[in-house]
């Protein structure tokens, strides 16, 4: 078949818009010395190509350059496989197998035969395809392995036929369902979690509806009352039910989101705290880990926000840090009306006296990690960052209105001024003032030298 789209195309293609799956498997290393499929379901993959083609010099092509690794990462999707193979001159050429999906009613019957059938879904979930699943599924009217005839072929060196191209792709392919044979189901139009999703759903539906008959009632020889089953009732075989539980139940609804934090169960009881435990600080501390779980809940629910990842390892200097700016972030939560105790608590953790936490929470309100950072760190600007720096010095005022700063490595001072600017590591400028002998943050960052200075009430 020609690369050209066409009438088939439509066929096979009809809502793979917005497919729910599709899986990439990177590039096979070449397969000297094995053949290509060993499992049986491998095998007829390949024997609907082989007696699908019609050249067997193209299959034998095809398989030279499926062993020799010509064959590029595989993409598989509802109705076709994708993969660029390459000549032996490396040209490379984009070639597509097509099979035809299944409809949503053969789904349906697949999934009630497979439900009725939990050693199916066991044998899936070991990477297993029995052939009595095969054969049950045919009995239910859906054909599982391709016939004569079903993989159609598309390339771009334009073969009417099977050319080796798809057939060196087709040979790949079975070494990949050998491996896994969802890979033949999300083909045929469902991927693995789509298909234990409603699997689950079904084996729930169906365990309702069987487990409304109540059980009979009997007694035994020494005339106890005892339950009997009802009549024509099994039992399931212990493989079956334990592989049925690998099947995860769809996720619940996203929780609403509360309109405040709430607040925690207050610690002021009639029973003392044990030694050393400041109840005071404990009810801050819960205060503060709802408030921010609020915060947190808010910004996962909201529109647009990409899922959270597993979180990065932390060394023990990073980890200390964090812990450091966790607590200047609750003295500036906890605001005025913080208790003196947890405040003083608050500073001797991090190292800080009372006025050095309240510039530590200054620094904060007014730049968050970025500020507090240039608040406590003195580094020196070398190469390209000094460079930069410089210019922007030179540059910000005109000739004659530029004002006298003292370097000091980041920190620029106004000769016999009490302003100050800080060139934080983004490259902005931040401005400070000296007030009774410290300096203070005194406004926002500034790209601009000028604006930074201006910041802090002088140039």
């Amino acid at each position: 078949m020609s690369g050209g789209h066409d009438e088939r195309d439509e066929w096979y293609d009809e809502g793979l818009e917005g497919a729910a799956e599709e899986r990439t498997f990177a590039a096979l290393p070449p397969a000297h010395g094995r053949g290509f499929a060993v499992t049986w379901w491998g095998q007829a993959w390949l024997k609907a190509l082989e007696d699908t083609a019609l050249d067997n010099a193209q299959l034998k092509a095809g398989r030279r350059l499926a062993r020799s690794g010509a064959v590029g990462a595989v993409s598989v999707r509802p109705g076709r496989i994708t993969a660029v193979v390459s000549d032996r001159d490396r040209t490379g050429h984009r070639s597509d197998v097509l099979l035809q999906r299944l409809t949503d009613d053969e789904w349906d019957r697949f999934l009630d035969m497979a439900v009725e059938r939990a050693g199916h879904i066991a044998a899936l979930l070991d990477r297993e395809m029995p052939p009595h699943l095969v054969e049950d599924a045919a009995a239910a009217g859906v054909e599982l392995l391709p016939g004569i005839g079903d993989l159609e072929p598309e390339c771009s060196c334009d073969a009417w036929d099977h050319c080796a191209h798809t057939a060196a792709l087709s040979y790949q392919l079975a070494r990949l369902l050998d491996q896994d044979p969802f890979v033949l189901l999300l083909l045929r139009g469902r991927g693995e979690r789509a298909l234990l999703d409603d699997l689950q759903v079904r084996s729930v539906a169906r365990a309702a509806q069987t487990g409304q008959d109540e059980p009979e009632r009997s007694a035994d020889s020494g005339g106890r009352e005892r339950e009997r089953e009802p009549e024509g009732a099994r039992g399931v075989p212990a493989g079956e039910a334990y592989a049925t539980g690998g099947i995860l139940p769809p996720l619940p609804p996203l929780p609403v989101l509360p309109e405040s934090a709430g607040t925690p169960p207050s610690l002021d009881t009639e029973t003392a705290p044990a030694p050393g435990v400041d109840a005071s600080a404990v009810e801050f501390l819960a205060a503060a880990a709802t408030a921010e779980a609020h915060r947190a809940l808010a910004e996962a629910l909201a529109p647009g926000h990409a899922p959270i990842g597993p979180a990065a390892a932390l060394t023990v200097a990073e980890d200390a840090v964090r812990l450091a700016v966790d607590a200047v972030r609750l003295a500036a939560d906890a605001g005025a009306d913080a208790d003196v105790r947890v405040l003083a608590r608050l500073a001797e953790g991090t190292g800080r006296d009372r006025e050095g936490l309240r510039l530590a929470v200054l620094a904060w309100e007014l730049g968050g990690a970025a500020g507090l950072a240039v608040l406590e760190e003195v580094w020196t600007p070398q190469g390209e960052t000094a460079a930069r720096a410089r210019a922007a010095l030179e540059s910000a005022w005109e000739e004659g209105e530029r004002p006298a700063l003292r370097a000091d490595r980041n920190r620029w001072t106004l000769a016999g001024g009490g302003a100050q600017l800080r060139l934080g590591r983004d490259g902005r400028w931040w401005p400070y003032r000296k007030v009774r002998g410290r300096w203070v943050p005194a406004g926002d960052a500034s790209q601009d030298p000028a604006t930074g200075l201006a910041g802090a009430g002088e140039g």
